[in-house]
């Protein structure tokens, strides 16, 4: 139960008791759950788009946004802005990437990534059919399940960091939680299900491998820009197959 609250409480704004981030074991075993945690994202924006189902398709769609990035706290953009920083302004160099991804300030290309990652977002939540409120339950599962593929097949390049707790996860379940969410994207929306499986892989390849080659693994801010970059990409894909 306190890998479940440790994951909610990382992963989310939800309130938790505080002693569960006292628990090593806790935090090691919460990476499992992420997905569990991403299903929770999906059902509270799908409850949303419930009640604003009268409203226009525009407001609706900005409002799940801000919703959406309150109740992660931004987390995973603040991720993607360091990333898109360092990626253009570490010049190809690994050192010089992990050191300006460390850098708090936010310059002109972090800004530009969010923004048009935002825009994204916005725009195909404000296209989602209100038939489709399936999709807002998919995605953010598939964006926190990534984040457990990523730790399980990829190796984390900082000693120390937010993410140096989940090294030492346990593997099997961590893949065991992986499976149910393939079969339950299959079960769920069927064929759909299938096109944003493949979009989620396809996404999670090309990151891991930019990332290897840059870095030689992930870090906490590159997972975070995994996580937008999927929500975003998966998002769209499930648009437009609608």
């Amino acid at each position: 139960m306190r890998g479940v609250l440790a994951a909610i409480g990382f992963l989310t704004r939800i309130p938790v008791p505080l002693h569960v981030f006292d628990d090593a074991d806790a935090k090691s075993r919460s990476l499992a759950w992420y997905p569990l945690v991403g299903l929770l994202i999906g059902i509270i924006l799908a409850a949303l788009a419930w009640l604003l189902r009268e409203q226009s398709s525009l407001l609706s769609g900005i409002v799940l946004l801000v919703a959406w990035v309150v109740l992660t706290g931004a987390m995973h953009l603040d991720g993607l802005a360091d990333s898109s920083d360092a990626w253009v302004g570490g010049l190809g160099d690994r050192e010089r990437t992990l050191r300006i991804m460390k850098d708090p300030r936010c310059g002109p290309v972090g800004v530009v990534a969010l923004v048009l990652v935002l825009m994204l977002k916005g725009a195909a939540l404000a296209s989602l059919p209100p038939a489709q409120w399936v999709g807002l339950l998919l995605v953010p599962m598939l964006a926190r399940a990534v984040l457990t593929a990523a730790f399980v097949s990829t190796r984390y390049v900082r000693a120390e960091g937010l993410g140096s707790a989940l090294v030492d996860a346990p593997r099997a379940a961590c893949w065991s939680a992986l499976a149910l969410v393939c079969m339950a994207c299959l079960l769920v929306a069927g064929w759909h299900g299938l096109w944003i499986l493949l979009a989620t892989a396809v996404m999670f390849g090309l990151w891991r491998r930019a990332c290897m080659r840059r870095l030689g693994g992930m870090t906490g801010d590159t997972c975070g820009a995994l996580t937008e970059l999927v929500e975003a990409v998966v998002l769209t894909v499930w648009v437009v197959t609608a």
